[in-house]
C-alpha cells in the first residue's frame, strides 16, 4: 500500500497548506488564492490578526502600542489604510484594518480556525504530511492531509528569549517578559527595571517613567534615536525618500548623525552609553520620549544587569539597585515547533538558512512568509514576498524544467541581509534587511518567474 492510501492521510491533490492567519498568513492566502490554488489556513486561536490581535495568547501587543512605522510604508499595497487614520495608527486600527482586509478578499472561508499545526513531514514527490490538531472549526482530535506546498506564516515575536541571570531564583520582586506586559497598571507606583534598548524597551521605560515611581533603564550597548517626524512628515518616509534615490549609505549615515546632533545632542552628555555601531547598522530605534525622560530624570539609564540577589539587583558596574518589578524586552527567537530543524537548514543557534528569508534551499515546495526585521513596515514585504510564492509553485506546474532552473539557480545564492551594510552581530538582526533592497531582490525573482510570453 503506497502512502497515497494510507487511510488516516487525506490527499487534498494540488492544494495549497499556511499556517498561520496573522498579517503575512492572510496575504499569503489571499495571493495563493489569486494564483488559482486551492488553500487551507490553520490559526490555533480563533479569529485572525496573529500578533496584532491583543486577546490571543501569544501576542506582544500591550495596550499603548502604535505603529512605528507609518501607515504608507505599512499598508498592503493593494489595499490602502483609510485616509482619516493618524500617521501611527494604534493596534486596535491595525487589527480592525487586517479584519477588514480578511472580509474584503473573503479570506475567512479558507481558514480553519482553533485548529493547530503538530507536526509537518515530507512526503512523496514534494508534498507535505500536515498533522492537525482542531477544537474550533475543523472538529476535534488530530488528522493528517497532504499538500502540494506548505507556506509557514506563523511570526517570529511570539517566543520569548529570556536570559539566564545568575541568582534569578532568589530575586524577591516581579520578573516578566515584555510579552506578558499589558497594562501600564502593572507599574503604577512601583520601582521598575527596564532590561532592553529595542522599540518595546524603550516604549515601556517611557511608560513607567509615567507611571512608576522610580525607572531604571538597562542596555548592554549604545543605540542611535530616530524621531517620529522630520521636518513635519514621518521620519520613515524621509528616509525611504533617501532610499528610493538611491543616496548613499555614507551619505545617509552622515545626514543621520547630524540630524541627531541637532535635534538631541550627545547621548553620553545624558547618561546613555555612546553607540558602538554607526547608523542603520542596528534595527531603528524609533522613539522620540526616552531621552526627554531621562533629560527630566524620569529615566534613569544604566548598563546590563549582571545578576539577581534576593531583593537586589547587581549592574555590571556593581551598583546594586531594588526594584520592585522587572520587564525583560530582551526579544524573541524564531520557532517552529511543527517542523523539523534541518528541513529550513537551520543552524545549532536554531537560525534558518532561506534564501530571501523565505525559500527552503533543498525543499522547494516549502516557504516561510513574514520573517523579517525591515526599516519600515512588514505587511508590504510580506504581501510581494508571498506573489512570489504564489508564482512560484504556478510555474513549477506548468513549466517544471524552467522552474527545475531557476530553483537550482536561486538554492545557491548565499545567505544576504539585503542591506548595502553590515549589522550587529545578535539574534534580533538575524533577519534585518534594507525593505528597498529586499524589495528590489525580490523583483529580480518576480521577473525570473514571469509566465513566458
Amino acid at each position: 500500500m503506497s502512502d497515497d492510501d494510507t487511510p488516516h492521510v487525506h490527499d487534498r491533490g494540488d492544494a495549497v497548506c499556511v499556517i498561520g492567519a496573522g498579517a503575512s498568513g492572510l496575504t499569503a492566502v489571499k495571493n495563493l488564492r489569486e494564483h488559482g490554488f486551492d488553500v487551507d489556513c490553520y490559526e490555533r486561536e480563533t479569529s485572525v490578526g496573529g500578533a496584532w490581535n491583543w486577546r490571543h495568547d501569544r501576542s506582544p501587543v500591550y495596550a499603548s502600542t502604535h505603529l512605528i512605522s507609518s501607515k504608507p510604508l505599512t499598508q498592503f499595497p493593494d489595499f490602502p489604510m483609510p485616509d482619516g487614520w493618524p500617521d501611527y495608527p494604534h493596534h486596535a486600527q491595525v487589527l480592525s484594518y487586517l479584519e477588514r482586509y480578511a472580509e474584503h478578499f473573503d479570506l475567512r472561508p479558507h481558514v480553519w480556525f482553533g485548529t493547530e499545526v503538530l507536526r509537518v513531514e515530507p512526503a512523496d514527490g514534494g508534498r507535505w504530511d500536515v498533522t492537525t490538531h482542531g477544537t474550533g472549526t475543523a472538529g476535534g482530535g488530530e488528522r493528517t492531509q497532504r499538500y502540494a506546498a506548505v507556506v509557514v506564516a506563523n511570526g517570529h515575536n511570539w517566543a520569548p528569549k529570556m536570559p539566564a541571570y545568575p541568582g534569578v531564583e532568589s530575586f524577591r520582586g516581579r520578573l516578566i517578559h515584555a510579552s506578558a506586559y499589558k497594562d501600564p497598571a502593572l507599574l503604577r507606583g512601583k520601582k521598575v527595571l527596564v532590561v532592553g534598548g529595542g522599540n518595546t524597551g524603550c516604549d515601556i521605560a517611557v511608560e513607567a517613567a509615567q507611571q512608576a515611581a522610580a525607572c531604571w533603564h538597562s542596555t548592554r550597548r549604545g543605540y542611535w534615536y530616530a524621531p517620529k517626524y522630520l521636518m513635519g512628515r514621518p521620519a520613515d518616509q524621509v528616509n525611504d525618500e533617501l532610499l528610493r534615490w538611491r543616496a548613499p549609505l555614507r551619505l545617509r549615515q552622515w545626514l543621520y548623525r547630524r540630524v541627531q546632533r541637532l535635534t538631541i545632542g550627545d547621548v553620553a552628555r545624558f547618561g546613555l552609553p555612546a553607540p558602538d555601531h554607526r547608523p542603520y547598522e542596528s534595527h531603528p530605534i524609533v522613539n522620540s520620549l526616552l531621552v526627554h525622560y531621562v533629560g527630566h530624570g524620569r529615566i534613569v539609564p544604566v548598563p546590563d544587569v549582571a545578576r539577581f540577589d534576593g531583593p537586589h539587583v547587581e549592574l555590571s558596574d556593581g551598583r546594586r539597585i531594588e526594584p520592585d518589578v522587572v520587564v525583560a524586552a530582551t526579544g524573541y527567537l524564531p520557532r517552529f515547533e511543527f517542523l523539523a530543524p534541518e528541513l529550513l537548514d537551520a543552524d545549532d543557534t536554531g537560525r534558518p538558512d532561506l534564501h530571501l528569508h523565505a525559500f527552503a534551499r533543498r525543499h522547494p515546495t516549502l516557504a516561510v512568509v513574514g520573517l523579517l526585521q525591515a526599516d519600515a513596515g512588514i505587511f508590504p514585504l510580506a504581501h510581494w514576498q508571498s506573489v512570489a510564492v504564489a508564482r512560484w509553485l504556478r510555474l513549477r506546474a506548468t513549466a517544471p524544467d524552467r522552474a527545475a532552473a531557476v530553483q537550482d539557480r536561486e538554492s545557491h545564492r548565499p545567505l544576504r541581509r539585503w542591506s548595502r551594510t553590515t549589522v550587529v552581530d545578535t539574534s534580533r538582526h538575524w533577519f534585518e534587511v534594507s525593505h528597498t533592497d529586499y524589495l528590489r531582490s525580490l523583483q529580480t525573482l518576480l521577473d525570473e518567474l514571469e509566465p513566458a510570453a
